[in-house]
């Protein structure tokens, strides 16, 4: 992963990370398997094993109090509480080698009965960091031997049967609870990964959509210059060729270069300040642009609808604001409404308008959340893309994002001179 990427990775862990599992959060951080760091125990995983250690050392007392009442061979019983406590402390080593320490168990267990605690935290262990093969060989190695050790050493005070069933149970019980834990975790990841692969895509749509606009920058560029600049080409051609043309036709080829390249400019300004995203608007088509003074018609318009729409226009001098910039700050108010329309249907929508010259032009659009859950809309978020790229090629900058309190707001600013 690049150091852009990880930049714009979301923190999948943040704030109490002590309170999370190790290995969890090696397996979130992007960084920890390019590093090849080895998960380092969280606080949460001290108190882990600990308690693991003390399961294992209470069982194993529970089972050297029944060694005297068995039928032990000299040094036997010496040798079983030994190999108890070395198993009991090699459960401190269970997160580093999970497989190893489960498979040792099975013959130590099998020959010390102080160690069975160490086992079947061994065994657990084995269950949550590892797939299930590996558990079904270690389980099923160690419930095959269960009627063979208590044939060979028997409890007293218990029944064979009830204590192979009661043997059989625990294991069961151990790597079930294990398998649980595990699954639990693999469906964090999960989730983790399809977040990822969500914001991707997002990511994707996002330079899409810009290509497109751009793409539809060329386009217009191409439909409405074209004209002019061939026009000027020809006259300016003309020119070259016949510098002997009388005075009277010079001066009026002059004149059309002139204007063309007047009219150029002014298309090109145009295209750049009134341009939609995917769509490019038509200024030769004979359709009139909307400018500032029609934001009451769309207000109006979206009150006709049903909408609740609040307008506060504190521009200090509307007719003075460009027409470009008041078509720019028309579309952005166009597209919010329709936004908020869609998005959160039933609420009161706020629009502010406010600026001076020298200040620039802000316009913000802001609605409360809804009151009952929306549907989600297909192919949402495209629009804004598209009015942060004309924003932007206007000079100034739109902002958008859910508020604290649950609604949404855009805002953008645009140059006023």
């Amino acid at each position: 992963m690049s150091t852009d990427e990880r930049a714009r990775a979301p923190q999948e862990i943040t704030g109490r990370r002590w309170l999370f599992p190790s290995a969890l959060i090696h397996e979130l951080d992007p960084d920890a398997g390019a590093l090849g760091r080895r998960p380092r125990r969280t606080a949460r995983d001290w108190v882990v094993d600990f308690f693991c250690f003390l399961l294992a050392v209470l069982i194993g007392l529970l089972s050297a109090d029944s060694l005297r009442h068995e039928d032990l061979p000299d040094g036997y019983a010496a040798l079983d509480q030994v190999l108890g406590a070395l198993a009991c402390a090699a459960v401190w080593l269970r997160r580093r080698w999970p497989v190893g320490l489960a498979v040792a168990m099975v013959p130590v267990a099998f020959l010390s009965n102080t160690a069975g605690g160490a086992g079947v935290v061994a065994l657990f262990t084995l269950a949550v960091h590892r797939p299930f093969r590996y558990v079904a060989w270690a389980g099923g190695v160690s419930v095959a031997l269960l009627p063979v050790f208590y044939w060979l050493r028997p409890d007293p005070d218990v029944p064979y049967v009830g204590a192979v069933a009661t043997g059989v149970l625990l294991t069961a019980a151990m790597v079930g609870w294990g398998m649980f834990v595990r699954s639990k975790r693999q469906l964090m990841l999960s989730l983790r990964d399809r977040a990822r692969h969500a914001e991707t895509e997002a990511r994707l749509r996002a330079e899409q959509a810009q290509r497109l606009a751009r793409e539809a920058i060329a386009r217009e560029m191409h439909d409405v210059l074209a004209h002019r600049l061939t026009l000027l080409s020809v006259h300016a051609g003309a020119l070259e060729f016949r510098p002997d043309a009388a005075r009277a036709e010079i001066a009026r080829a002059a004149g059309v270069i002139r204007e063309s390249a007047h009219e150029a400019l002014q298309d090109l300004r145009e295209i750049i300040g009134v341009l939609r995203a995917g769509e490019a608007e038509e200024p030769s088509g004979g359709r009139p642009q909307p400018t500032l003074a029609a934001l009451d018609t769309l207000v109006a318009e979206c009150r006709e609808a049903g909408m609740e729409v609040s307008l506060d226009h504190r521009v200090a001098d509307p007719g003075a604001v460009p027409a470009s910039v008041g078509r720019t700050a028309y579309r952005i108010a166009q597209e919010a409404l329709t936004n908020a329309r869609k998005h959160a249907p039933g609420t009161e929508v706020t629009l502010r308008l406010a600026g001076a010259p020298g200040d620039g032009l802000t316009v913000t659009v802001a609605n409360p959340a809804p009151p009952a859950e929306v549907p989600p809309v297909s192919g949402s978020g495209q629009g804004l893309i598209g009015l942060t790229e004309r924003a932007t090629l206007a000079g100034g900058h739109l902002r958008h994002g859910v508020r604290p309190d649950g609604g949404f707001e855009v805002r953008g600013w645009l140059p006023w001179t």
